[in-house]
Order: C-alpha cells, then structure tokens, then sequence
C-alpha cells in the first residue's frame, strides 16, 4: 500500500430490528416504516456523532422479518436477511477485509460475535435521535 492511497471508509453495520426496538414509539404497528425512519436518519447524519473513527462511514443497514421491503437510499445501503438478522450482521463484519467496521447494536449475544471479528460495538444511543438540520 502506498503512502498517497487513501483510508478506506469505515464500515457501520446497524442492526434495525434492535435499534428500532430500543425506542416504545409504536413500532411494532409499523416495523417497515420505522426501518424507512431509521435509514433516513443514518441518511441524513452520516454515522454516529462520537464514532471510534472520522467519517464519512459506509452505512448498512439490516433489515428482517416485517421490516423487509425497506429500500436502498444515498448514502445507506438496505440489507435484507433471509434468516437471522445477526447471522448476516455478523457475516458483514467478518467480511469486512481488514478496514474498520463498526456494529450498531445493544445485543450481547451479537455483540460477542461481531467483536470476535475484530469489529468495535455502539449501543443505539450513539445514533442521532433526529435528523435536525434543514433539508
């Protein structure tokens, strides 16, 4: 690798069916639109706001069960698990190649699998609640 090549872009994987579930807003009436939700504030702020590394990231977000159907938009890619959303976070991190990569998630379970990887975990409280701003 050469001196002038550049940083790759961090990876920030955000488990949806968690992140949505963390806030009682009535969700669970509307799991795909909270997902929209969801990716159109990862959109808007671009990673968490005291991320481990300098942004800009590239965001994924994983999306299961009712929330499927949730489309891509700039900026986020929407990943959609066949089975387990924790299988495919997991594998994303794992495949990762070496660049930094960091997993949205309050799930121990996943969090002990995604580390082991060598991935770095946040909590849903480290994603903005709002976009804020103007448009």
């Amino acid at each position: 690798m050469s001196a002038e090549a550049p940083s790759p872009r961090p990876l920030l994987v955000v488990d949806g069916a968690n992140v949505v579930g963390s806030v009682p807003d009535g969700w669970w009436r509307d799991r795909r639109g909270a997902a929209e939700r969801l990716r159109d504030r990862l959109a808007a702020a671009g990673g968490p706001a005291d991320g481990p590394w300098p942004g800009p990231y590239e965001i994924v977000l994983v999306v299961e069960g009712r929330a499927r159907g949730v489309a891509s938009v700039p900026g986020v890619r929407v990943e959609e698990a066949e089975g387990s959303g924790d299988d495919l976070i997991a594998e994303l991190a794992r495949n990762a190649d070496g660049r930094p990569c960091l997993v949205i998630t309050a799930d121990r379970g996943l969090r002990r699998r995604v580390e082991e990887t060598g991935a770095r975990c946040a909590g849903p409280r480290s994603l903005p609640r709002t976009t804020g701003g103007s448009a």
